[in-house]
Protein backbone atom coordinates (compact mmCIF):
# COMPACT_ATOMS: atom_id res chain seq x y z
CA UNK A 1 0.00 0.00 0.00
CA UNK A 2 0.82 3.57 -0.86
CA UNK A 3 -0.01 6.65 0.59
CA UNK A 4 0.66 9.69 -1.08
CA UNK A 5 0.30 12.18 1.78
CA UNK A 6 -0.32 15.09 -0.16
CA UNK A 7 -2.17 15.06 -3.22
CA UNK A 8 -4.82 17.94 -4.97
CA UNK A 9 -7.67 16.11 -6.89
CA UNK A 10 -9.85 18.20 -5.38
CA UNK A 11 -8.34 21.37 -7.50
CA UNK A 12 -9.60 22.28 -11.39
CA UNK A 13 -6.78 20.48 -13.15
CA UNK A 14 -9.01 17.09 -12.35
CA UNK A 15 -12.62 18.90 -12.12
CA UNK A 16 -13.53 16.47 -14.90
CA UNK A 17 -12.03 13.31 -14.18
CA UNK A 18 -11.27 13.27 -10.22
CA UNK A 19 -13.35 10.74 -9.04
CA UNK A 20 -11.88 8.54 -12.33
CA UNK A 21 -8.58 9.68 -11.18
CA UNK A 22 -9.15 8.04 -7.61
CA UNK A 23 -10.46 5.02 -8.72
CA UNK A 24 -7.44 3.98 -10.48
CA UNK A 25 -5.31 4.83 -7.54
CA UNK A 26 -7.61 2.45 -5.34
CA UNK A 27 -7.62 -0.37 -8.10
CA UNK A 28 -3.93 0.01 -7.60
CA UNK A 29 -3.43 -0.29 -3.91
CA UNK A 30 -2.68 3.55 -4.02
CA UNK A 31 -4.48 5.46 -1.23
CA UNK A 32 -4.88 9.86 -1.67
CA UNK A 33 -4.76 12.40 1.28
CA UNK A 34 -6.61 15.42 -1.07
CA UNK A 35 -5.35 18.73 0.53
CA UNK A 36 -7.43 22.03 0.98
CA UNK A 37 -5.94 25.53 0.05
CA UNK A 38 -9.06 27.59 0.91
CA UNK A 39 -12.31 27.14 2.49
CA UNK A 40 -13.82 25.82 -1.49
CA UNK A 41 -10.90 23.64 -2.39
CA UNK A 42 -10.94 22.56 2.05
CA UNK A 43 -14.64 21.58 1.43
CA UNK A 44 -14.07 19.83 -1.77
CA UNK A 45 -11.32 17.53 -0.30
CA UNK A 46 -14.13 16.73 2.63
CA UNK A 47 -16.76 15.43 -0.34
CA UNK A 48 -14.26 13.39 -2.15
CA UNK A 49 -13.10 11.68 1.32
CA UNK A 50 -16.82 11.11 2.29
CA UNK A 51 -17.68 9.47 -0.63
CA UNK A 52 -15.49 6.56 -0.39
CA UNK A 53 -15.27 4.36 2.68
CA UNK A 54 -11.60 4.35 2.52
CA UNK A 55 -8.52 4.82 1.00
CA UNK A 56 -9.35 8.44 0.31
CA UNK A 57 -8.89 11.39 3.25
CA UNK A 58 -8.76 14.79 3.51
CA UNK A 59 -6.82 18.04 4.59
CA UNK A 60 -8.33 21.27 5.24
CA UNK A 61 -7.01 24.64 5.79
CA UNK A 62 -5.58 27.69 4.19
CA UNK A 63 -2.61 28.29 1.64
CA UNK A 64 -0.40 31.16 2.82
CA UNK A 65 -1.18 33.10 -0.52
CA UNK A 66 -4.88 32.99 -0.29
CA UNK A 67 -4.94 35.01 3.29
CA UNK A 68 -5.77 38.32 2.34
CA UNK A 69 -4.04 40.72 4.26
CA UNK A 70 -5.65 43.97 3.90
CA UNK A 71 -7.20 45.68 1.16
CA UNK A 72 -4.61 47.83 -0.15
CA UNK A 73 -2.22 44.26 0.38
CA UNK A 74 -4.42 41.75 -1.36
CA UNK A 75 -2.78 41.67 -4.89
CA UNK A 76 0.72 39.84 -2.98
CA UNK A 77 1.50 37.83 -6.55
CA UNK A 78 0.90 38.47 -10.21
CA UNK A 79 0.71 34.54 -10.33
CA UNK A 80 -3.26 33.67 -11.29
CA UNK A 81 -3.10 30.80 -9.28
CA UNK A 82 -2.50 32.91 -6.00
CA UNK A 83 -5.67 35.53 -7.29
CA UNK A 84 -8.04 34.69 -4.41
CA UNK A 85 -7.39 35.97 -0.70
CA UNK A 86 -9.82 34.97 1.56
CA UNK A 87 -10.71 36.25 5.08
CA UNK A 88 -9.68 33.11 7.80
CA UNK A 89 -12.93 32.84 9.71
CA UNK A 90 -12.03 29.82 12.63
CA UNK A 91 -15.36 28.37 12.76
CA UNK A 92 -15.67 27.67 9.13
CA UNK A 93 -12.63 25.75 9.16
CA UNK A 94 -13.48 24.48 12.54
CA UNK A 95 -16.58 22.66 10.95
CA UNK A 96 -14.42 20.76 8.14
CA UNK A 97 -12.20 20.15 10.68
CA UNK A 98 -14.39 18.29 13.35
CA UNK A 99 -15.32 15.23 9.72
CA UNK A 100 -13.86 12.06 10.38
CA UNK A 101 -12.38 11.53 7.29
CA UNK A 102 -10.27 14.48 8.17
CA UNK A 103 -6.74 13.31 9.02
CA UNK A 104 -4.59 17.04 9.54
CA UNK A 105 -4.70 20.81 9.05
CA UNK A 106 -3.45 22.11 6.17
CA UNK A 107 -1.63 22.99 3.61
CA UNK A 108 -1.21 26.14 6.12
CA UNK A 109 2.03 28.12 6.92
CA UNK A 110 4.74 31.03 5.27
CA UNK A 111 5.11 31.76 2.16
CA UNK A 112 7.89 34.51 1.22
CA UNK A 113 8.97 33.13 -2.40
CA UNK A 114 6.58 35.95 -4.39
CA UNK A 115 7.24 38.99 -2.94
CA UNK A 116 8.32 41.39 -5.38
CA UNK A 117 8.93 44.89 -5.62
CA UNK A 118 6.77 47.44 -3.71
CA UNK A 119 5.54 45.21 -1.56
CA UNK A 120 4.87 45.47 2.49
CA UNK A 121 6.79 42.69 2.62
CA UNK A 122 6.59 42.69 7.19
CA UNK A 123 3.27 43.65 6.81
CA UNK A 124 2.58 40.16 4.64
CA UNK A 125 4.57 38.58 6.91
CA UNK A 126 3.29 39.46 9.76
CA UNK A 127 -0.52 38.70 8.60
CA UNK A 128 0.65 35.46 7.36
CA UNK A 129 2.33 34.44 11.18
CA UNK A 130 -1.18 35.92 12.43
CA UNK A 131 -3.20 32.80 10.73
CA UNK A 132 -0.83 30.65 11.02
CA UNK A 133 -0.99 30.87 14.93
CA UNK A 134 -4.80 30.46 14.69
CA UNK A 135 -4.55 27.83 12.53
CA UNK A 136 -2.06 25.96 14.92
CA UNK A 137 -4.77 26.70 17.82
CA UNK A 138 -7.62 25.41 15.12
CA UNK A 139 -5.27 22.31 14.76
CA UNK A 140 -5.05 21.68 18.76
CA UNK A 141 -8.92 22.33 19.22
CA UNK A 142 -9.85 19.21 16.77
CA UNK A 143 -6.62 17.34 18.31
CA UNK A 144 -5.34 16.50 14.97
CA UNK A 145 -1.66 17.28 13.83
CA UNK A 146 -0.04 20.17 10.97
CA UNK A 147 0.64 19.58 7.00
CA UNK A 148 2.56 22.67 6.23
CA UNK A 149 3.85 24.35 3.61
CA UNK A 150 6.77 26.62 3.84
CA UNK A 151 8.55 28.44 0.75
CA UNK A 152 11.44 31.05 1.03
CA UNK A 153 12.63 33.38 -0.93
CA UNK A 154 14.01 32.19 -4.14
CA UNK A 155 17.60 33.22 -3.80
CA UNK A 156 19.95 33.82 -1.26
CA UNK A 157 20.54 37.33 -2.83
CA UNK A 158 16.46 37.98 -2.10
CA UNK A 159 17.33 37.35 2.00
CA UNK A 160 18.29 41.20 2.56
CA UNK A 161 14.54 42.07 1.22
CA UNK A 162 13.00 39.44 2.73
CA UNK A 163 15.00 40.03 5.97
CA UNK A 164 14.48 36.65 6.93
CA UNK A 165 14.01 32.89 5.53
CA UNK A 166 10.69 31.62 6.02
CA UNK A 167 11.94 28.62 7.61
CA UNK A 168 13.79 30.36 10.30
CA UNK A 169 10.61 32.14 10.81
CA UNK A 170 8.50 28.66 10.73
CA UNK A 171 10.68 27.30 13.46
CA UNK A 172 10.24 30.24 16.22
CA UNK A 173 6.16 29.82 15.46
CA UNK A 174 5.99 26.70 16.03
CA UNK A 175 8.86 26.50 19.13
CA UNK A 176 6.54 29.33 20.98
CA UNK A 177 3.16 27.95 19.69
CA UNK A 178 3.60 23.93 19.91
CA UNK A 179 1.37 21.63 17.69
CA UNK A 180 -0.07 19.45 20.09
CA UNK A 181 -0.43 16.20 17.50
CA UNK A 182 3.01 17.60 15.44
CA UNK A 183 2.35 16.88 11.69
CA UNK A 184 4.82 16.72 8.61
CA UNK A 185 6.67 19.40 6.38
CA UNK A 186 5.27 19.17 3.26
CA UNK A 187 7.52 19.59 -0.07
CA UNK A 188 10.03 20.17 2.05
CA UNK A 189 13.13 22.06 0.25
CA UNK A 190 15.24 23.25 3.14
CA UNK A 191 19.04 22.05 4.35
CA UNK A 192 19.55 18.91 6.41
CA UNK A 193 20.39 21.20 9.38
CA UNK A 194 17.20 22.84 8.85
CA UNK A 195 15.33 19.08 8.69
CA UNK A 196 17.07 18.22 11.56
CA UNK A 197 15.79 21.14 13.47
CA UNK A 198 12.24 20.44 12.53
CA UNK A 199 12.91 16.58 13.19
CA UNK A 200 13.65 17.61 16.56
CA UNK A 201 10.43 18.90 17.05
CA UNK A 202 8.54 16.04 16.31
CA UNK A 203 7.71 16.65 12.64
CA UNK A 204 8.14 14.47 9.94
CA UNK A 205 9.35 15.66 6.34
CA UNK A 206 7.18 14.47 3.16
CA UNK A 207 8.92 14.64 -0.10
CA UNK A 208 7.87 15.27 -3.96
CA UNK A 209 9.23 15.18 -7.63
CA UNK A 210 11.53 17.91 -6.73
CA UNK A 211 14.00 15.20 -5.26
CA UNK A 212 13.61 13.53 -8.65
CA UNK A 213 15.13 16.52 -10.64
CA UNK A 214 18.70 16.51 -9.46
CA UNK A 215 20.67 15.57 -6.93
CA UNK A 216 20.87 18.53 -4.48
CA UNK A 217 18.69 16.90 -2.06
CA UNK A 218 20.61 13.60 -1.59
CA UNK A 219 22.45 14.74 1.78
CA UNK A 220 19.03 15.69 3.37
CA UNK A 221 17.56 12.25 2.07
CA UNK A 222 20.84 10.75 3.04
CA UNK A 223 20.86 12.27 6.59
CA UNK A 224 16.78 12.04 7.57
CA UNK A 225 16.25 8.17 8.89
CA UNK A 226 13.35 6.58 6.63
CA UNK A 227 11.05 6.19 9.69
CA UNK A 228 10.61 10.45 10.14
CA UNK A 229 9.67 10.75 6.06
CA UNK A 230 6.09 10.53 4.06
CA UNK A 231 5.63 10.81 0.20
CA UNK A 232 3.49 12.88 -1.67
CA UNK A 233 2.78 13.99 -5.28
CA UNK A 234 1.45 17.66 -4.80
CA UNK A 235 -0.56 16.64 -7.87
CA UNK A 236 -1.24 18.16 -10.59
CA UNK A 237 2.19 20.01 -9.89
CA UNK A 238 5.64 18.90 -9.70
CA UNK A 239 5.44 15.85 -11.70
CA UNK A 240 8.46 13.30 -11.40
CA UNK A 241 11.00 12.55 -13.34
CA UNK A 242 11.38 10.43 -15.44
CA UNK A 243 7.57 12.01 -16.71
CA UNK A 244 7.70 15.21 -18.44
CA UNK A 245 7.40 18.08 -16.11
CA UNK A 246 4.65 19.98 -18.10
CA UNK A 247 2.84 16.48 -17.80
CA UNK A 248 -0.10 16.50 -15.04
CA UNK A 249 0.71 14.79 -12.06
CA UNK A 250 -1.21 12.53 -10.07
CA UNK A 251 -1.08 10.37 -7.06
CA UNK A 252 0.12 6.80 -9.08
CA UNK A 253 3.09 9.22 -10.05
CA UNK A 254 4.27 8.73 -6.09
CA UNK A 255 6.47 5.19 -6.86
CA UNK A 256 8.61 7.79 -8.66
CA UNK A 257 9.18 9.29 -5.81
CA UNK A 258 9.69 6.23 -3.76
CA UNK A 259 12.22 4.77 -6.14
CA UNK A 260 14.41 7.81 -5.68
CA UNK A 261 14.01 7.62 -1.93
CA UNK A 262 15.47 3.64 -2.37
CA UNK A 263 17.79 4.41 -4.30
CA UNK A 264 19.77 7.17 -2.41
CA UNK A 265 19.35 5.15 0.60
CA UNK A 266 20.08 2.20 -0.65
CA UNK A 267 17.31 0.26 0.12
CA UNK A 268 14.79 -1.92 -1.58
CA UNK A 269 11.82 -0.43 -2.99
CA UNK A 270 9.35 -2.66 -1.45
CA UNK A 271 10.84 -1.70 2.07
CA UNK A 272 10.61 1.92 1.31
CA UNK A 273 6.96 1.20 0.85
CA UNK A 274 6.57 -0.72 4.24
CA UNK A 275 7.97 2.02 6.53
CA UNK A 276 6.33 5.28 4.34
CA UNK A 277 2.81 3.74 5.01
CA UNK A 278 3.83 3.47 8.43
CA UNK A 279 5.17 6.18 8.80
CA UNK A 280 1.61 7.70 6.87
CA UNK A 281 -1.08 5.97 9.14
CA UNK A 282 0.90 7.15 12.45
CA UNK A 283 1.30 10.89 11.49
CA UNK A 284 -2.37 11.13 10.64
CA UNK A 285 -3.97 8.18 12.54
CA UNK A 286 -5.58 6.02 9.51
Amino acid sequence: MIIDSHAHVNFNAFKDDGDEIIKKCLDNNVWVVNVGAEIRTSARAVEYANRYEEGVYAIVGLYPLHIKIDDSLSDITDNEDFNYQEEFIYEDYLDLAKNKKVVAIGEVGLDYHYFKEGDNVESIKKRQAEIFIEIIRLANEVDKPLSIHCRGVKSRKELDHARADAYKDLLEILKNNPVNKKGVLHSFVGSYKTAREFRELGFKLSFNGIITYSESYDKVLTDTPIEDILVETDCPYLTPRPLARDERNDPMNVKYVIEKIAKVKGMEVEEVIKIVEKNTREVFEI
